[in-house]
């Protein structure tokens, strides 16, 4: 059997050349699903990674990053947006209600809303800061315990609360089972968009973006396809 020709992301020595593997392999499953590649945003996920991997990034023209946690983001972040306006945030980590007001202050979008008293903090954030706040709603497709997510059948009441508090709902993020396969998560998650009229699903990470995207992912949320394998565990803590 002739070997398998090399996965160029695995094989790609620089930063650079990993987004462009990455941005090829996101276009052609977007042709795949007779969608156009455009539709599709790619979201580095910079969490751990050195101020050397974002320069890398940046200079590559990446612009959309996703952060786990406020307080790396802001060490990441505070400063450069002087040098790139363009910059899109967004925070894909677990919130604490007591962060809500420095993630309005850094995000474009919160990605990890999950629970009534995380939208009535970030409401009230977006209040004092006069700023409009735009969210996803995150979905524990796999009713893990262990992760963060409202439940399926509680999104739709989630939703409803939100909108009710002056958020702007865009749409939903899911993190599926890494024992199980992912389509079905995603078509659930893609069903409770329709019925609430979102567009923005924010699904599919290195190992999966793929599926995601013949699912309709609209952002997909790439880290270790671009960067490598993470430098230290993560660890998280809430309300």
């Amino acid at each position: 059997m002739a070997p398998s020709s090399p996965d160029p992301v695995r094989t790609s020595s620089t930063v650079a050349d990993r987004i462009a593997a990455v941005r090829r392999r996101v276009a052609e499953a977007a042709r795949t699903a007779v969608r156009e590649p455009d539709d599709v945003v790619l979201t580095a996920v910079t969490k751990t990674q050195p101020d050397e991997a974002l320069l890398e990034a940046l200079a590559a023209g990446q612009r959309v990053f996703g952060e786990n946690r406020v307080q790396e983001a802001q060490a990441h972040w505070t400063g450069r947006r002087g040098d790139h306006p363009d910059l899109e945030l967004r925070l894909i980590g677990p919130l604490q209600t007591n962060k809500a007001a420095d993630a309005v202050a850094l995000f474009e979008v919160i990605e990890t809303l999950d629970r009534p008293k995380l939208a009535e903090a970030l409401a009230a954030a977006a209040d004092k800061a006069g700023r409009a706040v735009r969210v996803l709603i995150q979905v524990n497709t796999g009713a893990e315990p262990q992760k963060a997510g409202i439940l399926p059948e509680q999104a739709d009441a989630l939703i409803r609360h939100a909108r009710d508090r002056g958020l702007i709902v865009e749409g939903l993020m899911c993190i599926p089972p890494a024992d199980e396969a992912a389509g079905p998560h995603f078509a659930l998650l893609r069903k409770i968009a329709r019925r609430n009229g979102l567009k923005v699903l924010s699904m599919g990470m290195s190992g999966d973006f793929e599926t995601a995207i013949r699912f309709g992912a609209t952002h997909v949320r790439v880290g270790s396809a671009l960067f490598g394998e993470r430098k230290r565990p993560e660890t998280s803590s809430r309300d």
